[in-house]
């Protein structure tokens, strides 16, 4: 089933699909198949929308009295219409009930007008929720407590919304704790554009390394601290756990990208490429994510690196970066600030973390893989430096020094 418009509304076009294809007397898996939905989406709009029309032939007593219709047979089970019946057209001692197109987008219209027109002022029932809530509030009850006693026929946060848009016969001053309160501050986050994201799909990744041979690449990732203070992006070589940090003085898309040509430049300094470094970047959805270019392209803006993003909400489709993230949280735990931390505290943090020796790496740490792999001169670029083993301090100690 094809789920382009999985979670769209059905259309007129789709309707007249369903309309045509009950008439075939297809079923309503092949029917879904081809719309596009569900099979009980399509089950649900045909009994919603049926049009029954009176038996057209009149069943009498001998005694003149009309029989009373009894339902056909056929519409007990699905499709539940007439719609496949050779006798649809003709006369039927039964009731008919046919799916119409055109009939059924017509009440989803008048639906969609309905849920749409906003709060009725004119009509009685609103004036009688805003009469028991008004007396209630003026002799000092609490919203809650006038819900519980009446039958206001709307919930507690239409009230407030009503309250809010000034709807109501009282103001917020009257009620007992609302100017109390202050709405809630709602930070808008960045996100990453949908047209930056074709191509670069975790279904996108898995074919790019499948096609080239890839065994390994660097998983991306940013450390929050307090919110919306300084936060660290981190970048963790699969192949043997290294991950470097980069202070960020924001968790914003123009941060990320000055940071990474920042790095791009410090290592063309050294005649060394950042594309033949981190070739492959897997990363998630977040916002700082978003200036794709800045870390695909070099500061002249040839291409040079691949960005790939997981899927939503499924941080384990990079696994490394999040568990090497938990050694980072060792040092310093959620919920501690990194607005004191300077670029050389998230080297400190990050050389200790490397020098962590791994069973995964037969009892080696990561900095000597990747020193091995490298060479120490690129982890000093890094920011990186091995930490002799017994001096290693896996704890907030380290910070505390």
């Amino acid at each position: 089933m094809s789920d382009k418009n999985k979670s769209k509304h059905l259309t007129m076009d789709d309707r007249l699909e369903i309309q045509e294809g009950l008439t075939r007397g297809e079923t309503f898996k092949t029917i879904a198949h081809r719309v596009g939905k569900a099979q009980t989406t399509i089950s649900r709009e045909v009994k919603r929308n049926l049009v029954i029309n009176a038996a057209t032939v009149r069943r009498m007593n001998p005694d003149g009295t009309p029989i009373e219709s009894t339902p056909c047979p056929k519409h007990l089970k699905a499709p539940f219409v007439c719609n496949p019946c050779e006798k649809r057209h003709r006369h039927c001692s039964y009731s008919k009930q046919l799916y119409s197109a055109k009939h059924a987008q017509k009440a989803y219209e008048t639906l969609l007008v309905e849920a749409r027109e906003g709060i009725p002022l004119n009509k009685q029932n609103f004036y009688e929720m805003d009469r028991i809530v008004s007396d209630g509030i003026k002799s000092g009850q609490h919203l809650y407590h006038i819900s519980q006693t009446n039958d206001l026929g709307v919930s507690k946060s239409t009230v407030y919304r009503h309250l809010h848009r000034g709807y109501l016969s009282v103001s917020a001053v009257d009620f007992p704790r609302v100017v109390k309160f202050k709405p809630r501050r709602i930070k808008k986050t960045e996100s990453i554009p949908k047209e930056a994201k074709r191509g670069r799909t975790y279904e996108d990744f898995q074919r790019f390394i499948e096609d080239n041979d890839i065994s390994s690449w660097i998983e991306m990732d940013t450390v929050i601290g307090r919110i919306g203070g300084k936060v660290i992006l981190t970048l963790n070589f699969t192949f043997c756990n290294f991950m470097a940090g980069i202070l960020l003085d924001d968790k914003t898309a123009a941060q990320a990208a000055k940071k990474i040509m920042d790095l791009k430049r410090l290592l063309a300094a050294h005649t060394i490429q950042f594309g033949e470094i981190f070739p492959l970047l897997l990363t998630d959805n977040g916002g700082e994510f978003a200036h794709v270019s800045a870390f695909e392209n070099t500061p002249d803006g040839e291409a040079e690196t691949r960005l790939f993003f997981c899927d939503p909400m499924r941080s384990s489709q990079k696994p490394r970066v999040e568990k090497n993230h938990t050694l980072f949280r060792d040092i310093v735990p959620k919920g501690e600030s990194f607005d004191d931390f300077t670029q050389e505290t998230v080297n400190l943090i990050f050389s200790h973390v490397n020098s962590v020796k791994r069973k995964s790496l037969n009892g080696k740490s990561p900095i000597e893989v990747f020193a091995f792999t490298y060479g120490e001169e690129l982890a000093e670029l890094l920011g990186i430096r091995a930490v002799p083993a017994n001096q290693v301090l896996q704890s907030p100690k380290l910070l505390r020094g």
